[in-house]
């Protein structure tokens, strides 16, 4: 009898598990057609929110920054799905500017194919690929990143991060501005990141369903990353051919998933 209910037991366990993969399978194969994919960047410091020019913040090197100034630049998107395949979004299509200053914080991937995401890949920065195409190759993101302060010049190339403000430290009692201007030098010094990452939950995309993924990105690892950078050292950095590769390090160590909306025609 006791055999008899230990099989009935594990047959119940066994048809509940079985029933779970059909339905997520079902719900996988359901995905049809093409929408939007929302990508949302929520600017941070060490844990608080991204406030420019009114808060105050504390580095692990014991500097107080007043941040004046958070842009960067994002590139070349590729989606993954569950099962492994990559969609690469339009090239031409694929270069943004996120500036906390002009509130130009989401990034919208158009007609992606319907798929179950469990990651993605993106740049930080142009790419010597794009940026050797030429003036007249960058399309209308040239006149974007111009207009947001993220070009030194066309020889000069793009700023991947133009991060300013003011500090103090125990070494430095007076407010002293800072700038961190960090990009690939023409194509002498090339600068530019991959970073990959993965969803905590996959977004979902078909004809009915338009995902939000929401990162939160941490501007103390700026200076606070991989490498140290002491302003108080050097408080302008911009051609720097140590300091520059450094930043670059530490700027792609910034960007975490914190959650997926997953909704139907815009509703999260």
């Amino acid at each position: 009898m006791k055999f008899l209910q230990k099989t009935q037991y594990l047959f119940l366990i066994l048809s509940l598990i079985l029933a779970s993969c059909s339905s997520d399978d079902d719900a996988a194969q359901s995905l049809t057609g093409e929408n939007d994919l929302v990508i949302e960047f929520d600017n941070s410091f060490n844990g608080d929110d991204l406030l420019l020019g009114t808060s105050t913040y504390v580095n692990g090197n014991n500097e107080t920054l007043t941040i004046n100034r958070f842009n960067y630049i994002v590139s070349n998107f590729i989606l993954i799905d569950a099962e492994g395949n990559e969609y690469v979004y339009p090239k031409d299509d694929s270069y943004f500017v996120v500036s906390e200053e002009e509130e130009m914080t989401e990034v919208t991937l158009k007609n992606i194919p319907a798929g179950e995401y469990v990651s993605m890949r993106f740049g930080v920065g142009v790419d010597q690929e794009k940026y050797l195409q030429g003036a007249a190759g960058q399309g209308d993101f040239l006149q974007v990143a111009e207009a947001t302060n993220m070009m030194w010049s066309w020889q000069a190339g793009y700023k991947f991060l133009n991060f300013e403000g003011t500090f103090t430290s125990p070494e430095v009692a007076t407010a002293t501005d800072f700038k961190i201007h960090m990009g690939s030098h023409g194509s002498s010094l090339d600068n530019y990141k991959e970073v990959s990452v993965n969803l905590p939950t996959a977004a979902l995309v078909s004809d009915a369903l338009s995902p939000v993924v929401h990162f939160a990105v941490d501007a103390n690892e700026v200076l606070d990353g991989n490498t140290k950078i002491l302003l108080s050292e050097k408080a302008v950095v911009m051609v720097d051919e140590v300091k520059s590769p450094q930043i670059a390090t530490n700027t792609s160590g910034m960007f975490r998933v914190d959650h997926v909306h997953n909704g139907e025609h815009g509703d999260h």
